[in-house]
């Protein structure tokens, strides 16, 4: 699948192609990203993204960024996001407090000084953190800092998150992108395969806890719905 077939295909995502690196920009009408559920939306979106773009023999590097000062904050996935077979670096513009799971996700995070990171979409709003989230954040924070963020809403700003370990880097706000594809550059440089197969043998043990772990944690997101709805 080429860049042509499907980069006209999103209203949320854009695309630029260039040396054998691949960005994503999320957006809303070329405005601040809003994480909608409904079809269409950057939900379904960037699932599709991801397939897409995994299905592409000729990325080398693909960077992940958001648009305006935050990188997404506003409610109105990660499995394909780890079929990407080229490591994969986030660009967080800003504030990620709705499935900052994923550009953490990414191998490379470079974050701006007015980053932090959060889980707003899931029991701070009602709703068993079970999609993923309850996998990921124990597995990076650590067992009881993982819950702790899941259960609290707190936020980590990009300093912590850089002592911490999830964060590469903390630079100024318009030089996030720009640093991306520098490192990006860099890595292109690295034979086709040597990049394929060395993002894989970091991924896999990710993929595997998910694989195993995360349609438990949906039936008990989908059962705390049905509650909320008294059904």
């Amino acid at each position: 699948m080429h860049l042509q077939d499907y980069q006209d295909k999103f209203k949320h995502i854009s695309f630029v192609r260039k040396d054998g690196i691949l960005q994503l920009t999320i957006h809303y009408q070329g405005g601040e990203a809003i994480w909608t559920p409904a079809e269409g939306g950057l939900h379904t979106e960037l699932g599709r993204a991801f397939y897409a773009v995994a299905h592409y023999p000729e990325n080398k590097v693909v960077i992940l960024t958001g648009t305006g000062d935050v990188f997404l904050t506003r409610m109105d996935t990660a499995g394909n996001l780890l079929e990407i077979e080229v490591p994969m670096i986030a660009a967080i513009n800003g504030p990620v407090h709705i499935h900052s799971e994923l550009p953490t996700l990414c191998d490379i995070v470079i974050a701006s000084e007015t980053a932090s990171f959060a889980d707003k979409a899931h029991l701070t709003s009602g709703t068993v953190p079970g999609d993923g989230v309850h996998v990921w954040w124990p597995m990076l924070l650590g067992p009881n800092r993982g819950r702790s963020f899941l259960l609290t809403g707190e936020e980590i700003p990009a300093a912590e998150a850089k002592t911490l370990g999830f964060v590469a880097e903390v630079v100024p706000k318009d030089e996030v992108v720009s640093r991306a594809w520098e490192v990006a550059h860099s890595m292109a440089e690295k034979p086709d395969q040597v990049l394929r197969y060395t993002r894989i043998a970091l991924t896999q043990h990710i993929k595997r806890r998910l694989i195993d772990d995360l349609g438990y944690g949906l039936q008990l997101e989908g059962l705390g719905i049905l509650e909320a709805m008294g059904k």
